[in-house]
């Protein structure tokens, strides 16, 4: 096991970087990236840094040099020998040839491609632009690399033994949330947390917590190098990232009312089973499940990630229904901002309803509210989205109005075309 005060006391970048491995990364990004590969590989698409706690300046607290040079070190990473011949075969989801041998020697080829930086108001406007395939790969990374480097920046100004007594108390935060997980029945959880993870030391530490204090409850993680190097399962389907390019190609309404179809349909050519799980709420769930086609009813489940997740399981459980489907037969994933309490709710209510599974992030990897003052530590919103696609604007209306991004004019065509009615915002934790 790592020390890991003396690790990060004692750090320096060239020999202790905050990503380490182009799978660092989530598995859905590269189950996603091989669709786009095979499916629109010429598409433009850029990416760009949105920082919804917009409270927390990092330009002021991210030194400007050490963010390009974080940066820049990533794009000097390549897969290893090791790394390539386990996403070959290893087994994913029961399949032993997961990723096919064209995107294996793409991917075994690629660097990723530069970025833009700028500093304005006290923020980092950070994009990333270029072929879909490429630029996609940032998004993971670049969040890790922001998230750390502000953990690094408050943690520097502490001594040895205040940096032991830190991790301490986080260690013991962690350890009463899983002793709470161990008590419900059926639980299955998995680790969900690299994109806003304290650091990459300190998510590996989280995840073999979980492993030795939940057992065959914790299912696995997102996180491509740690379930390699823990020897779990590597955990993830896709994201809204593809519907919101998918819709932005849109040539007309009509075809923007069919994308997000679309994707799932190129998504069922290549995936069975538990791959087969429905992102319902880009431009809202309601609308979606009530224009959906019947074959997707015969999907495996759903992901619950955003508005109020009772609702959204309830409108499932229902759609199931009226659709012909045995609900206790589906699976559905909650994803959202969970903790301890908000899973034990949930899995309360549920239990015996449908197959119930959670997808814990933030609130695992990154929870050290209440350990420093100010809450100089706390984890905070910040995310890296898909802004365009063949120079046209990408929009997301999403379950929670919190979380809608695009131009107003393009969100309000969006409203009207997805029929999205009144909409009840929820707080957004991270």
């Amino acid at each position: 096991m790592v020390d890991i005060a003396t690790r990060v006391h004692n750090h320096k970048w060239k020999i202790d970087p905050i990503v380490r491995s182009l799978i660092d990364t989530d598995f859905y990004k590269l189950l996603m990236c091989q669709s786009v590969f095979r499916n629109k590989p010429d598409t433009t698409v850029r990416f760009s840094l949105i920082n919804r706690s917009t409270d927390i300046h990092l330009a002021e607290v991210i030194d400007e040099g050490e963010l390009r040079e974080q940066l820049d070190h990533v794009r000097t990473l390549s897969l290893s020998r090791g790394e390539s011949t386990w996403l070959r075969g290893n087994l994913f989801y029961g399949k032993r040839q997961m990723f096919r041998p064209d995107f294996m020697e793409w991917f075994e080829n690629l660097r990723l491609p530069p970025y833009h930086l700028e500093k304005r108001n006290g923020q980092y406007e950070l994009t990333f632009e270029g072929k879909w395939p490429e630029v996609m790969l940032w998004e993971i990374p670049a969040l890790a690399v922001l998230m750390e480097l502000r953990s690094r920046a408050v943690l520097e100004t502490m001594g040895r033994f205040e940096m032991e007594v830190l991790y301490a108390r986080a260690m013991t935060k962690l350890w009463e949330k899983i002793e709470r997980l161990r008590k419900i029945e059926d639980l299955r959880i998995a680790d969900f947390g690299t994109r806003r993870r304290h650091s990459f030391l300190w998510q590996d530490w989280c995840v073999q917590a979980m492993m030795e204090g939940l057992g065959e409850k914790f299912i696995g993680t997102s996180n491509c190098l740690i379930a390699m190097r823990r020897e779990v399962e590597a955990i993830g389907t896709n994201a809204h990232e593809l519907p919101m390019v998918y819709s932005a190609l849109a040539k007309n309404d009509l075809a923007l009312k069919q994308a997000p179809y679309d994707v799932l349909a190129d998504w069922q050519d290549e995936h069975e089973g538990n791959l087969r799980v429905i992102l319902p709420d880009t431009y809202g769930t309601t609308g979606f499940l009530e224009d959906a086609p019947d074959w997707l009813a015969s999907w495996t489940g759903i992901r619950i990630d955003s508005g109020d997740p009772v609702h959204g399981a309830e409108t499932a459980i229902d759609w199931w229904n009226r659709r012909g489907e045995d609900p206790t037969q589906k699976l559905i994933i909650f994803s959202d901002g969970l903790d301890v309490e908000k899973i034990e709710e949930l899995s309360a209510r549920f239990r015996g309803r449908a197959k119930i599974s959670f997808g814990w992030g933030t609130l695992m990897t990154n929870d050290f509210r209440g350990l420093v003052p100010d809450h100089a530590l706390a984890p905070f919103s910040l995310v890296c989205k898909a802004v365009s696609a063949n120079g046209r604007p990408t929009v997301k209306l999403s379950d929670n109005p919190l979380k809608a991004m695009g131009p107003e004019q393009e969100i309000e065509r969006y409203k009207h075309v997805f029929k999205l009615g009144a909409q009840k915002e929820q707080a957004v934790i991270v």
